[in-house]
């Protein structure tokens, strides 16, 4: 109510980034977006887009997630349910709004000439990975920052190094020889890198993942889940009364 552009408000952020990025590092500094092959695109916005919107879906439900419980403490101290459902609801807030983001995004991708419609179903799958790996985090961070109210702070400065550690701004060859092989498998195996690569494969080259990429997401991304569920169910017993 009393929302002029109501859903349009979700692609600002991402716009406004986007714009930010493009007009620092592609008119002030020259960066240029590598050619995606079969698809032929060069357009360094795209390429921008193609990385910006998956990494902040992940930076939305984890700090929606974060705050979940501590937004709801009234409730969470009253009534006794299945205080996960607080999480998953701003997961599946932000999957709603990820979907129009991408939608809008392969609209532009088809007028530019990407070939993506054949690899719309796998990106779909893609964005149900990232839903589960970001599940995770939230399902971790949620509980947390019951105990630990300063977590907020230091997830902003953790998700500040995460951005620029993640090959959205740049392509992932820049880095090539610049670092010591330890980090550089750090860096190449980062999840979040792997995601982002592989949504570019689909949508900006109009190409399949590497596969072997896309079996290495689907473990990595069951694990975080699994270990953020644990890691929830561990600290739920003294939530209301920390709350």
């Amino acid at each position: 109510r009393r929302s002029f552009l109501g859903w349009a408000w979700s692609m600002l952020n991402p716009l406004s980034n986007m714009l930010i990025y493009w007009f620092v590092f592609g008119v002030v500094f020259g960066a240029t977006a590598p050619k995606g092959d079969p698809s032929g695109l060069q357009v360094y916005a795209l390429y921008l887009l193609a990385g910006i919107l998956p990494w902040g879906f992940f930076s939305l439900v984890t700090n929606l997630g974060m705050g979940s419980l501590l937004s709801n403490a009234g409730l969470v101290r009253k009534v006794y349910f299945a205080r996960e459902t607080l999480v998953f609801a701003q997961v599946i807030f932000s999957f709603v709004q990820f979907s129009i983001e991408m939608s809008l995004l392969c609209v532009a991708l088809i007028i530019a000439g990407s070939p993506i419609l054949p690899w719309i179903p796998v990106a779909f799958f893609m964005m149900v990975l990232l839903a589960v790996y970001a599940s995770g985090f939230a399902l971790a961070l949620a509980a947390s920052a019951v105990y630990f109210r300063d977590l907020r702070y230091l997830w902003t400065i953790i998700i500040q190094v995460m951005f620029f550690a993640t090959p959205i701004i740049y392509p992932p060859d820049r880095l090539d020889g610049r670092l010591s092989r330890p980090l550089e498998l750090i860096f190449t195996w980062n999840p979040m890198a792997v995601f982002v690569q592989a949504f570019r494969h689909l949508l900006y080259s109009g190409t399949s993942p590497e596969w072997g990429h896309l079996g290495y997401l689907t473990v990595v991304s069951v694990l975080t889940l699994i270990a953020g569920w644990f890691i929830f169910v561990g600290l739920s017993r003294r939530i209301a009364e920390e709350l």
